[in-house]
C-alpha cells in the first residue's frame, strides 16, 4: 500500500524502513492463507480501534483495488459472519491483550462453516498486531491526518532536507524496487479511479451526517484532557469516538475523499486501555518471558503456521534494536543498550509482560517523566497524542531520535501482542 508519510518518516532509519517494508509488503501482497481483499479489510478493523483515518482510508482504497465488495464498508454488520467473529480479539488485542485466552482461540476455530483455520487465524493476528502498533507511529510521528474534519492531525511530517526518499534507501535494492513498484501502483491508480468511483457510488453515501458528526467531534475535543498520570503503575482516562455510521464519502467529482468517522467498523468503542498493574490486584497473572518468550516459542510456531514471517518479523525486531541510539543514551547518562531496554521493557511492563532479570526501578530513573507520558499515551492510546506531547518531551533531541523512540514503540507493542496471541493458540494447541 501506498505510506508515503510513514516511510518519509521511517526514512531517517533507512535499513528498519527496508525491513519494515519487506513485512508490510509480504503481509498484504505476497503468498498467504487470507484472501488478499480480507488483509486489507482487517487491517481496516485494526486501525479503526484507534480511530485512525490515515491508515483506515489507505486500506479501503486498496480493499476495493483487491477487488472487496464495496458493501463491506458499510460496516461490520455488512461483511462475512466469518471475518465479522474476528471483532472480538481484534478489540482485546488493541488495548488489554493480556484478556486473551485459549477459549478465545477455540472459538474462532470451532464455529463450524465460519470457522478459521490456524494458519488464517496467525495471518489474522499479525495483521491486528501489525496495524495496531502502526497505529502508534502514525499519531507518535504525526502522520495522521483528519482531513478537515477537526480531528488531531496537527503534527506535519519533517522532509529529509536535501536528502530525499529515494536517496535515503540509496543502495538498498528491495526499498528501490519496493519504491518502483509503489510509483507504478500509483500511476496505475489514476487509471482505475473510474472504477472506483463506480463502486463508491453503489453504496448510497449519506453525507446528510457530515455536520452532525463534526460537532460531535468538536465535543469530544473539548471535553478530553491530556493529563493522563503515566508512571508505571499510573492512572489512565479512556477516550472513545461517540459518533457513529462510517462511509467513504466521494465529492461533488466523484473523487473518493475518505471516512467521516469509524463507529462502524467498531463493536463497543468503550472498551480501552486500563492498567494492568494495579496495587490491590493478585499479581499471579503477570506474564513472565522466562515462560513464554519470542525467541524460544512465538517465532517457531508463528514461522510454522504463516511460512516465513516469522523471519521477517525476527528481523524486524532485531533491527530496531540494533538502531544507533548513543547520542540519545549519552544525554541520558547510561549506555544505548540500558537506555533502549528501558524504554522496550517500560512498554512491555504495561502490557503486563515482565523480565525477571530486570531492576524496574531503572525505568524511572531512565525516563524523565514527560517522556514516559508520550510513551504510555503512543503505546496505549494513541488518539490522544497532539502535537504539544511530541514538542515536549526532549526538547534538545532530533526529530530522527523522536523517529527512533517511536519505532520501538511501535516494535515492542508489537511483540507484546503477538506473544499473547501465540501463547493462547499454543495452549488451544496443546
Amino acid at each position: 500500500g501506498r505510506l508515503e508519510a510513514v516511510t518519509q518518516q521511517m526514512g531517517y532509519h533507512p535499513q528498519y524502513l527496508d525491513s519494515f517494508l519487506k513485512t508490510q509488503h509480504y503481509l498484504m501482497h505476497m503468498d498467504g492463507p487470507l484472501p488478499f481483499d480480507c488483509r486489507h479489510y482487517i487491517a481496516i478493523m485494526a486501525a479503526a480501534r484507534h480511530q485512525c483515518r490515515y491508515l483506515v482510508n489507505l486500506h479501503v482504497l486498496q480493499f476495493l483495488r483487491a477487488g472487496g465488495d464495496p458493501q463491506w464498508l458499510r460496516g461490520l454488520e455488512f461483511i462475512p459472519p466469518k471475518l465479522r467473529n474476528l471483532n472480538e480479539i481484534n478489540k482485546i488485542l488493541a488495548h488489554r491483550p493480556w484478556l486473551i485466552t485459549k477459549e478465545h482461540i477455540e472459538k474462532l476455530l470451532k464455529i463450524s462453516e465460519w470457522s478459521w483455520s490456524l494458519a488464517e487465524l496467525v495471518h489474522a493476528v499479525v495483521l491486528l498486531a501489525h496495524c495496531h502498533a502502526l497505529a502508534s507511529f502514525v499519531f507518535g510521528c504525526g502522520c495522521e491526518q483528519d482531513e478537515g474534519l477537526g480531528g488531531r492531525g496537527s503534527l506535519k511530517p519533517l522532509s529529509l532536507g536535501n536528502q530525499c526518499f529515494c536517496e535515503a534507501t540509496a543502495g538498498n535494492s528491495y526499498s528501490q524496487e519496493l519504491l518502483r513498484i509503489n510509483r507504478k501502483r500509483s500511476l496505475d491508480s489514476c487509471m482505475e479511479l473510474d472504477s472506483l468511483r463506480e463502486r463508491m457510488q453503489r453504496i448510497h453515501v449519506e453525507t446528510e451526517g457530515r455536520d452532525e458528526m463534526r460537532l460531535l467531534q468538536q465535543d469530544r475535543e473539548e471535553g478530553e484532557g491530556h493529563g493522563a498520570e503515566v508512571g508505571v503503575r499510573g492512572g489512565t482516562e479512556h477516550c472513545s469516538d461517540p459518533s457513529a455510521g462510517l462511509s467513504p464519502l466521494t465529492d461533488t467529482d466523484g473523487v473518493v475523499t475518505g471516512a467521516t468517522n469509524l463507529a462502524c467498523y467498531m463493536q463497543d468503542p468503550d472498551f480501552g486501555y486500563q492498567d494492568f498493574a494495579r496495587r490491590d490486584e493478585d499479581q499471579t497473572q503477570v506474564f513472565r518471558v522466562q515462560d513464554y518468550s519470542w525467541e524460544d516459542h512465538g517465532f517457531s510456531l508463528v514461522n510454522r503456521l504463516y511460512s516465513d514471517i516469522g523471519h521477517l518479523l525476527d528481523e524486524k525486531f532485531r533491527m530496531v534494536d540494533g538502531l544507533q541510539s548513543s547520542a540519545m543514551a549519552k544525554r541520558q547518562g547510561c549506555e544505548p543498550s540500558v537506555f533502549k531496554r528501558g524504554i522496550w521493557n517500560y512498554i512491555h511492563c504495561m502490557f503486563g509482560i515482565r523480565y525477571d532479570d530486570y531492576d524496574y526501578a531503572e525505568v524511572n530513573q531512565l525516563l524523565e517523566r514527560m517522556l514516559k507520558v508520550y510513551i504510555k499515551t503512543v503505546t496505549c492510546y494513541p488518539e490522544k497524542t497532539n502535537s504539544e506531547m511530541f514538542d515536549r518531551f526532549w526538547k534538545q533531541f532530533k526529530h530522527s531520535e523522536k523517529v527512533h523512540v517511536n519505532l520501538l514503540i511501535l516494535e515492542a507493542r508489537m511483540q507484546a501482542e503477538l506473544l499473547y496471541a501465540l501463547q493462547a493458540i499454543t495452549q488451544y494447541m496443546i
